[in-house]
């Protein structure tokens, strides 16, 4: 996820303990940009305020991993329909 060359979601640092998570597919000046705000509570806890109605946590270890998350959510599922296998008869013994 974080290799994909053209991303959707962004972490932005704003100070040396916030950052925001932008959404790409929208324009700066539209509200739906900013997707979420992060904390930074202590060195190994940051706090999340979504500004989107999502099913997510509100407590990461790190902020890349609040953005991780968000993008795990977002991903197009690998699964795939199960392969038919035409039925045959059984062969008939001599």
């Amino acid at each position: 996820m974080a290799s994909d060359p053209d991303p959707r979601y962004v972490l932005r640092r704003i100070t040396t303990s916030e950052w925001v998570i932008n959404d790409l597919r929208f324009a700066q000046d539209d509200t739906r940009h900013v997707v979420a705000c992060v904390y930074e509570l202590a060195p190994t806890e940051v706090d999340v305020v979504w500004l989107r109605d999502l099913p997510l946590r509100g407590t990461y270890s790190t902020a890349f991993e609040v953005l991780e998350d968000l993008e795990r959510m977002h991903a197009p599922s690998r699964a795939t329909k199960p392969v038919q296998i035409p039925h045959l008869p059984p062969l008939l013994a001599d």
